[in-house]
């Protein structure tokens, strides 16, 4: 499905807009609800990664497939390597065959998992055969994907001797850790998180409890750049959101201050409101943290005509595709002057913006939701849309009801 994104000319928006519970919060309380039946969610993602892993954690024997779902891939494999009896073939689409995961196989064979490669080392498809893991102690780089470290932590309250984590390196995905430690500690888990150590105790048990989801913050993040692009006094409610929230792409509501964005929290809703035209031109931001808004960061910024030098971002080529190769042909597209490298990205400011591009998405829901503001600027096309069910499946309606003209093609 390839969707045709009209030019607005009156971009004054104003709309409430709710949002389901965050993916990642959804994806590490759906584990532990797995381990520990007493738990009871609210305000579940209505993504797609949600349901495939509900659907691979209900599964002994045979093979769970994951289809594009990364997160699914590294926390299921934990589950099902410390879950004595199960027998899987874990596996998922063509790009989740070529991201890497050998760091937490090894990882969890140092435990004593059982674990083999189908295919080629170090990728899936994976044959875990569940066993009682009894290692206690592991190290990781501290650089890595925080997934990788948060597959580990999320089961080692059902490890017969809990787990010490030792982190090697500079850590740089901190947030991410401590949402998975702070949901452990909703449940009654104990957890330490001193410098470069991290250890979770055992729990045989946990009393009932009732946990709500917070919204997503990744998804927020649309309606940023959709206020950023917009006139002043746009007006755009969101909810459910809270000050405190443990997801570290809350970070947006400070960012987008650059743009002129104001953010306002009310109970269980933030307002973002348009109050000036930004007077930089130019931004720079550490990514490290809140690396998923990577994407919508510098599409705003080349739609308000301002260059942007974003870091942190040594994940991004290691997700559904290479989101820096991606981002850069896809602003290169609109007229954009894109740089990359490894682990960064620069764009020059420039108020060149080409009409009617399409824009690949490259099997990306981010590729697709991040380019879609700029329909405030000028008309585009965005092929394969409907990628965007893995996370925000309710997306195009809600732009609809922004105001933006949206065709099927």
């Amino acid at each position: 499905m390839n969707l045709h994104l009209s030019h607005l000319q009156d971009r004054q928006l104003v709309y409430d807009i709710a949002i389901t519970g965050s993916k990642s919060e959804t994806n590490r309380l759906l584990l532990l609800q797995a381990t520990f039946p007493n738990i009871q969610i609210e305000n579940l993602s209505n993504s797609d990664d949600g349901a495939v892993m509900k659907l691979g954690l209900s599964k002994n024997t045979g093979v769970v497939d994951i289809h594009h779902a990364g997160t699914a891939m590294r926390f299921l494999t934990a589950y099902f390597a410390s879950q004595e009896g199960k027998d899987v073939v874990l596996t998922g689409s063509a790009r989740m065959k070529e991201r890497p995961i050998k760091v937490l196989v090894d990882a969890l064979r140092s435990l004593g998992a059982k674990i083999e490669y189908e295919n080629v080392e170090g990728y899936p498809p994976l044959r875990i055969k569940g066993q009682k893991l009894t290692g206690l102690r592991v190290s990781l780089p501290a650089d890595i994907s925080s997934q990788y470290i948060s597959a580990l932590l999320l089961v080692a309250p059902s490890l017969e001797n809990g787990l010490e984590l030792q982190l090697e390196g500079k850590i740089t995905s901190v947030p991410y850790i401590e949402m998975t430690l702070s949901l452990l500690n909703s449940i009654g888990v104990t957890t330490f998180f001193k410098g470069n150590s991290i250890k979770v105790e055992p729990k045989r048990k946990v009393e009932d409890v009732e946990l709500v989801v917070e919204s997503d913050w990744s998804s927020a993040s649309y309606f940023y750049s959709m206020v950023a692009l917009s006139d002043i006094g746009s007006t755009v409610g969101l909810s459910s959101y809270k000050p405190n929230s443990l997801q570290g792409d809350s970070v947006l509501s400070k960012l987008y201050e650059d743009f002129g964005v104001e953010t306002t929290f009310l109970k269980n809703q933030i307002v973002l409101k348009k109050t000036s035209h930004p007077k930089l031109q130019e931004v720079k931001y550490n990514l490290s943290n809140a690396p998923d808004t990577a994407q919508t960061i510098a599409v705003t910024c080349f739609g308000l005509g301002i260059g942007c030098y974003l870091t942190g971002l040594h994940t991004l080529p290691i997700k559904e595709t290479d989101r820096l190769f991606a981002l850069k042909t896809e602003l290169t597209k609109l007229g954009a002057q894109v740089v990359t490298d490894s682990e960064s990205l620069t764009l020059s400011p420039s108020d060149n913006i080409i009409e009617g591009v399409s824009i690949d998405t490259y099997n990306d829901h981010r590729m697709a939701m991040a380019f879609s503001p700029l329909a405030l600027r000028t008309s585009l096309v965005i092929n394969d849309a409907g990628v965007v069910s893995k996370s925000y499946p309710d997306f195009w309606d809600d732009l609809k009801a922004l105001g933006i003209n949206i065709q099927g093609i």
